[in-house]
């Protein structure tokens, strides 16, 4: 006897939308990338500071990755971001909100020091 047979299907594991629920849920997140993708133009421009949406992030930026955040600011790459994120022992994989008190308040606090 096949083991497969007794094996539950994989379509129980999701459930069913219907196509009003996907497209509101499409929506939503065209949406969501359109504000980001605002919001790193604004960084990298200066109209809007890193540390303010890091203390206080909007709910479409909380499931943002820290790193991406990082990125869009000026004279931040991939070394700069990932030794801040290292000295403040957040993964690379975070999400902003994910972050916990601490490592929100130690973020900031090392985006604002001038060794940064």
């Amino acid at each position: 006897m096949s083991t497969a047979a007794n094996a539950p299907s994989k379509s129980s594991a999701t459930p069913e939308r219907s196509l009003n629920q996907r497209m509101d849920a499409l929506q939503r997140a065209n949406e969501v990338r359109s504000q980001r993708a605002a919001l790193k133009r604004d960084l990298k421009s200066g109209r809007q500071s890193i540390d303010r949406l890091l203390m206080d992030p909007p709910e479409w930026l909380e499931t943002a990755k820290v790193v991406d955040m990082l990125l869009a600011v000026p004279k931040y790459g991939r070394v700069r971001a990932g030794k801040i994120l290292q000295q403040c022992r957040i993964s690379a994989s975070k999400t902003i909100g994910g972050l916990t008190p601490r490592q929100r308040a130690e973020l900031v606090q090392s985006l604002r020091s001038p060794r940064g």
